[in-house]
């Protein structure tokens, strides 16, 4: 791989990968960095607050870099070719930009990235209504400098069609990572809230570029200590980080938390005390962290705790936390992956258990449904709880981490599944009412949603462990920020911002990257045959397992070969799954 690579750049510059899709080196293409070092030849940020103290920091090292010179710092509109960032609101600059209209139309995460002429002045513009709008809106540009776009005449409108874009990071509080395979986690609980890490500051730098404004910090099988005292002082080290880039933390909450932590006897949802207890837990987890996102829950799910111990509906768990959390404005964010000991066919088992519930939740409550109806597997149709549950706030829940696609050994690169699942119609409404409308709230008007990717990063030093694995975390937040890029797009903007731009290389790798998930389906999933590996490991091929003492974790379960024929039939006259479409 690299051999090929490295053939085909003219220059090869050593890199580590660390840097990510952030790499702010010199403008190869002679011809646009003349034209850039005359577009912006000064530049300023109006405001002081974190946010735009990180605006200005990502500004200076970068024009910096790509422009090969120190580009002065200004106050105000200084000379032709000024690059002004600052609120619309706060910059009187901004007063001959008449660009009101346009900010209504974005909210407070949106952007505008103009050509405009102000005081006589040519001048570039990025504006926001709020600062974080700002920051969304210096990646925006740098990026466009860093692929080597035209700048001479910006007209850029941007804002994310989905309002919580989240990665959930399936780490444990010993630094193991559950289907990690980059390295140990990148938190070092050991030496917070003391040491900051310059990876947490990159960690976030890296997540707003791409428009991820939430974290997850720990493993869905959760361990309740992560809701202690000691452990919240390193939360809110973290969440102090993260803030200036618009990143919210997450909690996995453990159900069972009121009898590990709070020595009660139960953790039933309709008891008083046990009520009285989260609501406790809250308050005191909102006076570490102020602006604290909420809780993700993983519940009556291989071996984890829930309202079914107690006979209660997962609406019944969910809206106990959704209430504790509510009046400080959280969320929780409840799985959908939930199945039963021996089911004729697991791929029904979301279906059945939630489709009745819809309605039920909490408003602050959204839940996320993986994008396949079994687990993350390299094909998959969609879950059909997409299509079925127009009353509950749906949140997607995708894979970035490789579990079933190769792990850290293959190079996958992920967009094409992630499209292939949001591109589908569920007919809820008639055609057209894909996944992604679902996910976006236009098709059913909800104004609370979400989508999640379980991370694959880690301590190495790439972040990835395969560099490849950079492209998934980056196609994941595009997609995120907006449904409607395509795969294509998305490779080649990340090729160019992390290897070259030299057309040949990128046609190369962007032909690679483009065919990598098919490669992957044909020789993981063949002839459509899913959960065909080892069950404990999913990595290497096991269509022979038939060992495991729960009968849906056995190959055999799924394909069902004998002497008759090869699969599992979900027709109307067998298990019915198609019913459910």
């Amino acid at each position: 791989m690299m051999i090929s690579l490295t053939a085909l750049s003219p220059k090869v510059y050593a890199d580590d990968g660390y840097r990510l899709w952030l790499k702010y080196n010199l403008v190869s293409n002679s011809q646009k960095l003349e034209e850039y070092r005359e577009s912006v030849k000064v530049w300023t940020v109006e405001g002081n607050s974190p946010t735009m103290e990180a605006a200005r920091r990502e500004l200076r090292i970068a024009l910096d870099g790509l422009l090969g010179s120190r580009i002065p710092e200004v106050s105000g509109l200084g000379e032709d070719g000024t690059l002004i960032a600052g609120t619309y609101t706060n910059s009187s600059p901004f007063a001959g930009a008449d660009l009101k209209d346009t900010l209504e139309r974005v909210g407070p995460e949106g952007f505008v990235v103009t050509t405009e002429k102000i005081g006589g002045k040519n001048a570039i513009v990025i504006t926001g209504n709020k600062d974080i709008g700002v920051l969304y809106g210096v990646f925006h540009f740098l990026r466009l400098l860093q692929t080597e776009q035209d700048i001479s005449k910006l007209d850029v409108v941007s804002f994310p069609r989905i309002r919580l874009r989240v990665l959930d990071h399936w780490d444990a509080l010993n630094g193991t990572v559950e289907r990690g395979y980059s390295g140990f986690s990148i938190w070092n609980w050991h030496t917070l809230p003391v040491f900051i890490k310059r990876r947490y500051i990159d960690y976030a730098r890296a997540n707003a570029s791409i428009g991820i404004n939430g974290a997850v910090l720990n493993n869905v099988n959760a361990d309740p200590r992560i809701m202690t005292r000691h452990y919240l002082k390193k939360v809110a080290a973290l969440a102090d980080v993260f803030r200036p880039y618009g990143i919210k933390v997450y909690l996995c909450a453990n159900f069972d938390a009121p009898i590990l932590l709070g020595k009660m006897k139960t953790a039933d949802p309709t008891d008083p005390q046990v009520q009285e207890w989260w609501q406790h837990k809250a308050k005191e987890i909102y006076s570490f962290i102020p602006d604290f996102g909420g809780f993700l829950v993983k519940a009556n799910s291989e071996g984890q705790p829930g309202p079914s111990d107690y006979g209660l509906t997962q609406a019944d768990g969910a809206n106990l936390l959704a209430n504790a959390v509510k009046p400080y404005g959280g969320i929780v964010m409840w799985r959908a992956f939930v199945y039963t000991y021996n089911a004729k066919d697991r791929a029904k088992q979301a279906y059945e258990i939630f489709k009745l519930l819809d309605g039920k939740f909490a408003d602050n409550v959204l839940l996320q449904i993986k994008n396949g109806p079994l687990d993350f597997q390299p094909r998959e149709p969609f879950t059909p709880l997409f299509g079925a549950m127009p009353k509950t706030n749906l949140m997607m829940e995708f894979q970035i981490t490789m579990e079933y696609l190769g792990q850290g050994t293959s190079t996958v690169y992920l967009a094409p599944l992630f499209k292939e699942t949001l591109e589908s119609d569920t007919y809820a409404k008639g055609k057209g009412s894909t996944v992604a409308k679902v996910i976006d709230g236009s098709l059913d008007g909800h104004t609370l949603t979400g989508i999640a990717g379980v991370s694959n990063i880690g301590a190495d030093r790439n972040w990835t462990g395969n560099e490849f694995g950079q492209s998934s975390w980056y196609a994941f937040g595009r997609l995120a920020w907006n449904p409607n890029l395509s795969s294509g797009e998305i490779a080649n903007e990340w090729i160019r911002m992390t290897f070259s731009n030299d057309n040949s290389v990128v046609n190369s790798i962007e032909d690679m990257m483009m065919q990598s998930r098919e490669a992957v389906v044909n020789y993981m999933d063949p002839l459509g045959l899913n959960m065909i590996f080892g069950y404990d490991n999913h990595y290497g091929p096991g269509p022979w397992i038939d060992y495991s003492p729960q009968p849906d974790w056995n190959s055999t379960y799924y394909h069902r070969a004998d002497s008759l024929g090869v699969g599992f039939d979900r027709t109307e006259s067998r298990s019915d799954a198609v019913s459910q479409y």
